[in-house]
């Protein structure tokens, strides 16, 4: 699958700065933007193989890097620079493709963050959560939900029935009954990154097999 990269311009407090973002698809469908998690960019093959995936189904994907691993930082920085960085890719593909709906999708960290700039205003026509960080593992008194039940657009949450970041699962089903619009696709036997034990596959083919779901999500 061809790709363009290039890169967006996101005003932080301490001045602007460029993260470098890929496009791939013509984007008859939509456009689908793609954040990634905490400790990857957005060139790990579970999300090249999820943006090429849907761009065979028919839509545009921008995968975009946050401003921390632009600068070679392994830890996240400030959310309100995930946040900019969301706005900054959301307004990039709204004046590329106008006449297109968006849906903001990320893995794990990069879902939280859309969730969390889409509650502070951001305008998308849904959210994707490709395993949405509710907690840190073995620390359910953390959870990380308190603004998502403010959220008004489509929010569709793809787990790993095994993910250590949504156990127990009764806590996380709580969570998705408190949002407004709202569903759960499982997968069964996955953990946070989707595999499945005992079913070796590439990352790259685990994402792509997402698409197909993600795309069901944005049909509706």
């Amino acid at each position: 699958m061809s790709t363009g990269r290039g890169s967006l311009s996101v005003p932080l407090p301490a001045g602007t700065v460029t993260v470098s973002a890929a496009w791939a698809g013509a984007g008859g469908r939509g456009i689908v933007l793609v954040a990634h998690g905490a400790g990857t960019g957005m060139d790990h093959p579970f999300l090249t193989g999820y943006a090429d995936a849907l761009a065979e189904l028919g839509f545009a994907a921008m995968r975009f890097n946050f401003p921390y691993v632009e600068q070679g930082r392994r830890m996240p920085g400030p959310a309100a620079h995930a946040i900019a960085t969301w706005r900054a890719a959301v307004a990039h593909a709204r004046e590329r493709f106008p006449a297109l709906p968006v849906w903001a999708t990320g893995k794990s960290y990069g879902g939280r963050m859309a969730s969390m700039a889409v509650a502070e205003g951001l305008a998308v026509d849904g959210l994707v959560y490709l395993g949405y960080p509710l907690h840190p593992p073995g620390r359910p008194d953390k959870p990380r939900a308190e603004h998502l039940p403010a959220i008004t657009v489509p929010q569709l949450f793809v787990e790993g029935s095994n993910d250590p970041f949504i156990q127990p699962l009764s806590q996380f089903e709580d969570v998705v009954a408190s949002c407004q619009d709202a569903r759960v696709e499982w997968i069964e036997g996955g953990g946070h990154t989707f595999e499945v034990k005992g079913r070796k596959r590439p990352a790259s083919e685990i994402g792509a097999s997402l698409a197909p779901i993600v795309a069901e999500f944005a049909a509706r």
